[in-house]
């Protein structure tokens, strides 16, 4: 049989059991949900969640532990964490999806040695993009005082970012491998490798912070120490596991021929996680200079924290639907990535729809974590209806999303996510924010009008577009195919 010949009966590694006349057998329920296929969805987004907040929290705990330094080790280390959020470590994780495609359908389609091609030209642009936004990066302090931060705190920033360098290098490699092992639908080893780095970086940073002369610039080494070793060990995996024999074949200079490839669903799917992950900061600006900007600045803050808590446990079903459509229509099975994704937004919505109830009635304390101001909380529990809204269409795009990365769509789902965000929403947040004097409640229901007319759009999209796995033409050499 060819490599490229659709094997419509090869179920990908996620559903290896889901065969046979099961659906018949389990009643009227699983007429309503897959059984089996929720099941092996909910076994693969379990350790992606937890891996996700595994490597949200490194840097965290560095922020943590500077700011028990002092007020002003605080305000410089929250700053450049922001910072380095927005300049440069969302560009990373939205670089990597170009792997979810390009993994994903060639897994699919048994065409396991290209995997590991596909991994050396993401890695390469990763370090080309990492060498840019480490100049970007050493500057911190000048490009701050250009944009009007205090001189201190800007300089206690700038402090934190050079130390930071590394660290963005290390997060290219770290998420351009988590993909190679994602689109395998290869999870449990992901978590044992972000779980250790974490336990280790609380030792490793408070032995820089308390025990050496760095202190504060400690705090942000470690961050760079323990996502260097997260790098380490999973490249290590990668190199000598024997569940990558056949994707991976070492490493070879016909990466170099890969790199165009892999930049045209690259470049995309950066622009896609950034612009809207910059929505959300917008938002906190604009509270910024607001009548009673400091309550108002908290207040959005805290809803952006919480929506993103929340994409963080949503993060898993979206990395399901990407791993699942990508590998079913790489096997030249449209009809079986589509039920996949049914099957993963109805997941979404259970899922939803706890993080809503638990929100609902915990909003206080919640809030408490945040603030001991009695206004503030006040505040935030009438802001919760609104951020339940926004919560449950966050839910169902991210699934949606994980979906066009698993098509190879993302070309059209940044200029969904461009024109709904900087089109509707962000004019709809101004309007009603500043013109109408809701001010907060403003802001987050132009966000909400963003993101419902962005999940329309992005299931519009899904229904109307014709599903198919990229097409693959043989390279001079013969060996490994090339997407056309």
């Amino acid at each position: 049989m060819s490599p490229y010949t659709s094997n419509s009966d090869a179920a990908s590694p996620l559903i290896e059991s889901s065969h046979g006349g099961g659906e018949a057998k389990q009643g009227w329920w699983n007429k309503v949900l897959d059984m089996q296929e929720a099941k092996n969805q909910v076994l693969f987004t379990l350790p992606m969640i937890l891996t996700n907040f595994s490597y949200y929290f490194i840097p965290v705990i560095s922020v943590m532990f500077a700011g028990h330094l002092g007020d002003l080790q605080l305000a410089g280390s929250n700053l450049a964490n922001s910072w380095s959020t927005v300049t440069g470590l969302t560009f990373m994780v939205g670089l990597s999806g170009a792997l979810e495609t390009l993994c994903g359908q060639g897994y699919g389609a048994n065409l396991y040695s290209i995997l590991g091609i596909y991994l050396q030209a993401s890695c390469i642009i990763s370090v080309c993009f990492s060498a840019v936004i480490s100049v970007i990066w050493f500057y911190t302090k000048p490009i701050l005082i250009f944009l009007h931060q205090d001189p201190e705190i800007a300089e206690m920033a700038g402090l934190y970012m050079k130390y930071l360098i590394p660290a963005i290098f290390a997060y290219g490699f770290l998420h351009n491998l988590l993909r190679f092992l994602q689109t395998q639908s290869v999870v449990m080893p992901l978590l044992v490798f972000s779980l250790i780095p974490l336990i280790m970086h609380l030792g490793i940073t408070y032995v820089l912070v308390h025990l050496t002369p760095l202190a504060y610039k400690g705090a942000a080494l470690a961050t760079s120490i323990s996502l260097w070793i997260s790098v380490l060990m999973m490249g290590t995996y990668v190199l000598y596991s024997k569940k990558f024999e056949h994707t991976w074949k070492g490493f070879s200079l016909e990466s170099l021929n890969y790199i165009l490839t892999n930049l045209k669903l690259a470049l995309p799917s950066a622009a896609m996680v950034c612009l809207e992950y910059w929505a959300f900061e917008i938002l906190v600006l604009l509270a910024g200079v607001m009548p009673n900007s400091e309550i108002t600045t908290s207040l959005i803050a805290m809803c952006v924290n919480t929506e993103a808590t929340a994409y963080m446990i949503t993060y898993g079903l979206s990395a399901a639907a990407s791993t699942r459509v990508s590998n079913e229509l790489g096997s030249g099975n449209p009809d079986r990535a589509k039920h996949a994704m049914a099957v993963t937004l109805k997941l979404a919505v259970l899922l939803a729809l706890t993080i809503v109830l638990a929100l609902a009635f915990g909003h206080d304390i919640w809030a408490g974590f945040f603030s001991n101001s009695s206004e503030i909380i006040n505040q935030y529990a009438s802001m919760t209806p609104l951020l339940i809204v926004s919560i449950l269409f966050d839910c169902f795009q991210s699934v949606l999303s994980g979906a066009a990365r698993g098509c190879g769509w993302q070309h059209l789902a940044v200029g969904i996510n461009l024109a709904m965000f900087y089109f509707i929403g962000m004019p709809i947040s101004l309007l009603l924010g500043f013109k109408f004097k809701l001010y907060a409640k403003g802001l987050w229901i132009g966000l909400i009008c963003g993101l419902s007319c962005q999940a329309i759009t992005l299931l519009l999209l899904t229904q109307l577009r014709k599903w198919s796995r990229l097409e693959f033409s043989e390279n001079s050499n013969g060996e490994n195919p090339v997407p056309v």
